[in-house]
């Protein structure tokens, strides 16, 4: 199976179809209420709700999903059966195999009840016709530019090798990003806050600094940048911390913050592999949303 804890959760749906090819005689046997054991059609929805619930059992690969709600629908015209299959669910993976899954088992219950009078019938298809969130309803242009922020008295000092700033610069080009300013400073507020006022001016759409987060002494980060904010963006904090906290319970200690500077994202997290790791998992692509707006975009 796939590794997916590093996802977020978000509203995923997903539809599909399956075709059943019958005579016109079994389609008016239908309408007419004349099948031998009954209409079909109530016996193929219930069947393909649970089929998209045990699609993990049936899929091995397939993760198991909270399923919200399942929709079944039925067509037909003189000579075929469509079953449309709709999934919601809230959750970090899509629901398009699910979808799939009860689609087909809505067919072969159609052909099941069905066969004692049509022995010539064939499933003629099985096919995804939508599916929507996750990362794929929001792919924001490649090539948008950021800039990464080091604040640690130990690695300006040479006494402590950065690997947060690292992690962060490879995970935001992983992105899509073009990381066009690097820099280590000491945990003094004055240099942080001109360094990030800096990159700022020059267009950047989105600056991360790594450091000075917590509660000790010379973790001033947050108050070097806070006067900076022309507006917080108090749900990019909430959302950062909470998926942390999920993560690590030290994230409670976190004073990580956020806000808008000019047309530029800053977003200060702590100074750790781990949280550099997480704030690019938990914030994009969507965090280009807000950079797309403030350059003129529509929501």
């Amino acid at each position: 199976m796939r590794d997916v804890s590093a996802k977020i959760h978000t509203l995923r749906t997903a539809t599909a179809r399956a075709v059943l090819k019958a005579s016109p005689s079994s389609i008016r046997a239908i309408l007419d209420g004349t099948v031998p054991k009954g209409d079909p059609r109530p016996v193929a929805r219930i069947a393909a709700m649970q089929a998209v619930k045990d699609t993990p059992r049936l899929v091995p690969y397939c993760h198991t999903v909270p399923i919200d709600w399942v929709g079944v629908e039925f067509a037909m015209t003189d000579t075929e059966i469509t079953a449309d299959v709709s999934v919601t669910t809230v959750y970090k993976t899509g629901v398009e195999i699910e979808a799939m899954a009860g689609a087909m088992v809505a067919a072969l219950n159609l052909y099941d009840v069905l066969k004692m009078i049509d022995d010539e019938m064939e499933v003629v298809s099985v096919v995804l016709l939508d599916k929507k969130g996750g990362k794929s309803g929001f792919q924001p242009e490649p090539g948008w530019k950021a800039g990464v922020l080091v604040v640690s008295d130990r690695v300006s000092g040479g006494s402590m090798e950065d690997r947060s700033g690292a992690t962060l610069r490879d995970k935001l080009t992983e992105a899509g990003g073009d990381v066009v300013e690097f820099g280590v400073v000491p945990d003094e507020p004055g240099l942080v806050r001109s360094t990030v006022e800096r990159w700022c001016q020059t267009g950047l759409d989105v600056v991360f600094t790594s450091g000075g987060t917590g509660v000790g002494p010379r973790d001033t980060t947050p108050e070097a940048v806070d006067g900076l904010f022309d507006r917080r963006l108090p749900g990019v904090e909430e959302a950062l911390r909470s998926y942390s906290q999920a993560r690590m319970p030290f994230a409670m200690l976190s004073r990580s913050c956020a806000g808008v500077v000019g047309r530029t994202v800053v977003v200060c997290v702590p100074g750790s592999v781990n949280a550099a790791r997480d704030a690019v998992d938990a914030l994009f692509p969507y965090l280009l949303h807000a950079a797309g707006i403030l350059a003129g975009e529509g929501h």
